[in-house]
């Protein structure tokens, strides 16, 4: 598949890292939605699954060559630069729109979860009880998730390499929020705010020639964190990646009927009318993370009033829908192109 990808289909590729990239650190919105609607989800799983001992072996005995054709490198690498990049610059504008227009963010992500239901369903024909139990199941499991209580912050490494395990989940199963799932264990300012800001002080400070950070165990630790919850994620990607595959190959139409179910049960998570609940500590004062923002414990949902800002809203959920289905067109005009 790699060595058939014109330059404009690299470049589209690495768009689509972008996406996947600023859709997974947002919490409520899964990265896999993305792949999915996306059309390189299935080249995704099955490249991840190759990642075995087979791959090790190469690796190990110095063909690398081999190596990188046999796990569909230059797709994993375009797409993980995507991802990198994403994080650092389309993430930070996106975390701008949240902060000023949140309303108006959740609302596109809300048109575009149901126009990736539309895309979804549109071309699944096989529904039988099999299928509609296990839409259901998805639907309930989705909605389930929005509702629970988050648990506290917690720093033990096994609990760490545990959250990366599920973290990863918004990745390679569309309707999961990994980040969002990271709130409701308590880890997601841990995980995905201050131990990254804690890697990037370290990368000024050793730029700048200051090893201070050696001694500062507070410093060391929240690197370490970062480190175990890296190596979970890693370990999290390449499982998941081989169950989905699996299922996949001997239960596809099940599997698909359940991401849909996720999906549908996803869109109570990214609701646009929800009210932030902010962490507070004993005395009742607002808690914050290491770069002075207020720690978010969860969301109260509500029925908007019908008001100029309502139906402003609403024009942004269409949108949304509208973004979807011209992704949709453009990727079956290239399909047609390529065919």
């Amino acid at each position: 598949m790699q060595s058939t990808r014109t330059f404009t289909d690299r470049l589209f590729l690495f768009f689509k890292g972008l996406g996947m990239g600023a859709a997974n650190k947002v919490p409520g919105v899964s990265g896999g939605v993305v792949a999915f609607v996306a059309g390189f989800y299935e080249e995704f799983i099955y490249s991840l699954q190759k990642v075995n001992k087979t791959a090790f072996k190469l690796l190990f005995n110095g063909r690398y060559k081999s190596f990188f054709n046999y796990v569909n490198g230059r797709f994993l690498g375009i797409l993980f630069l995507g991802m990198v990049v994403s994080y650092f610059s389309v993430s930070k504008v996106l975390d701008y729109f949240l902060t000023h227009y949140e309303l108006y963010v959740w609302s596109t992500f809300f048109g575009m979860i149901i126009g990736s239901i539309y895309y979804i369903n549109k071309d699944f024909k096989d529904w039988n009880y099999k299928t509609i139990t296990s839409l259901a199941i998805g639907i309930i499991i989705g909605v389930s998730i929005s509702f629970l209580d988050p648990a506290k912050e917690n720093d033990n490494l096994w609990f760490v390499f545990f959250c990366g395990i599920i973290s990863v989940s918004g990745m390679t199963l569309p309707g999961f929020s990994g980040s969002f799932i990271l709130i409701l264990l308590g880890n997601y300012v841990l995980l995905l705010v201050d131990s990254v800001n804690a890697l990037s002080d370290t990368f000024y400070d050793i730029i700048s020639g200051n090893f201070d950070f050696i001694r500062n165990s507070e410093r060391l630790q929240m690197l370490k964190v970062l480190a175990v919850f890296t190596l979970g994620s890693v370990v999290g990607l390449v499982t998941f990646s081989h169950v989905i595959s699996y299922i996949l190959k001997h239960y596809k139409n099940i599997t698909i009927s359940a991401i849909i179910g996720f999906i549908i049960g996803s869109l109570g998570v990214v609701w646009p009318w929800k009210e932030t609940i902010y962490k507070i500590s004993e005395q009742g004062e607002f808690l914050y993370d290491s770069t002075g923002k207020k720690i978010v414990s969860n969301y109260t949902r509500f029925i908007p009033e019908l008001n100029s800002e309502t139906f402003l809203a609403i024009a942004y959920i269409v949108l949304g829908i509208l973004i979807v289905l011209a992704l949709e067109w453009y990727g079956h005009k290239t399909r047609k192109v390529n065919a």
